[in-house]
């Protein structure tokens, strides 16, 4: 099998080798071999509980009880979290959450709204 990157418009894994350029057979799609070294592969992408792919400024709830450590309270199902920044840390998301300040959340325990 190829070592060629997956296309970065639609994700294809059929790409091939056109020159200095690969191409992508599903959507036509074409970039420099130099934009795919320059932008690695290690472009991590982060994803909520239902699959959704998330983006700094976005909104997300929380899909279940969480329980912070250091703290008395309780995160409730359903609290709204908004503008989210995304870190690569062992936890995905900083955020701001009402009552608790700035908290630090993992993808997995949030959906997008």
């Amino acid at each position: 099998m190829s070592n060629f990157p997956a296309c970065p418009k639609c994700q294809s894994e059929y790409t091939y080798e056109d020159g200095d350029n690969y191409v992508c057979p599903e959507c036509a799609h074409e970039w420099s071999k130099q934009a795919a070294d320059a932008a690695g592969e290690t472009a991590r992408v982060y994803k909520d509980a239902a699959g959704n792919i998330l983006q700094d400024g976005d909104t997300v709830t929380v899909i279940k009880d969480l329980k912070p450590k250091g703290s008395g309270g309780v995160i409730k199902q359903g609290t709204k979290v908004k503008n989210i920044r995304l870190v690569d840390s062992d936890h995905d998301i900083d955020c701001k959450i009402d009552g608790f300040g700035a908290m630090s959340l993992k993808s997995e325990f949030v959906r997008k709204v």
